[in-house]
């Protein structure tokens, strides 16, 4: 698949821009345009790059591991990410006068106790579900490298998957281009 990166430098600002707001009206990033198509959820991409482009990063559909991907994706998002990004939120991204430096010890908590059931949960096997990497894998890894930004303490299990997950060529091609980009910015 052919791809354009554009950076959108969140500590510039970007986000903010007229033509940035025309696709994310949110100003949150990741975005994607794809033939006429806007989409700005991360794991709304990842699934409809996966279900257009890639079959082989999804499990057969009405399966046991299409529930556990399901069940994956929606706990990353919704227990993983959630903490994360209200650290995010109070660090940096709502207004100074209305962030609360007490939401960060709520959010650190409230990811302490997801990371322990992602511990728990985590299969023996190289990837979550099977013998290949999954959107589910995809999602895991970005919001594991994201908790060790914001200097979250991963279990054991845990951050030997994002630390093996991290070394694979696509993921480490995709982190180039980023680099390369805010280089450049």
């Amino acid at each position: 698949m052919d791809w354009r990166y554009r950076l959108v430098n969140f500590a510039k600002g970007e986000h903010k821009a007229a033509d940035y707001l025309s696709l994310c009206p949110q100003g949150k990033v990741p975005t994607i345009y794809d033939e006429g198509i806007v989409i700005t959820e991360s794991a709304a991409i990842c699934i409809y790059l996966a279900e257009k482009y890639g079959h082989h990063w999804l499990p057969e559909s009405a399966t046991a591991e299409s529930a556990k991907h399901l069940e994956w994706i929606s706990f990353i998002i919704t227990e993983l990410e959630q903490p994360l990004w209200s650290m995010g939120k109070h660090k940096f991204a709502l207004p100074e006068q209305i962030r609360l430096p007490k939401m960060l010890s709520v959010a650190s908590w409230e990811f302490k106790k997801a990371v322990q059931t992602a511990e728990a949960w985590l299969p023996d096997s190289e990837f979550l579900i099977g013998s290949f990497p999954t959107v589910a894998d995809i999602l895991l890894t970005h919001t594991l490298n994201w908790a060790v930004k914001f200097e979250q303490k991963l279990p054991p299990r845990l951050e030997n998957y994002r630390q093996k997950m991290s070394r694979r060529p696509a993921l480490l091609r995709a982190l180039n281009r980023e680099q390369q980009a805010l280089a450049e910015s």
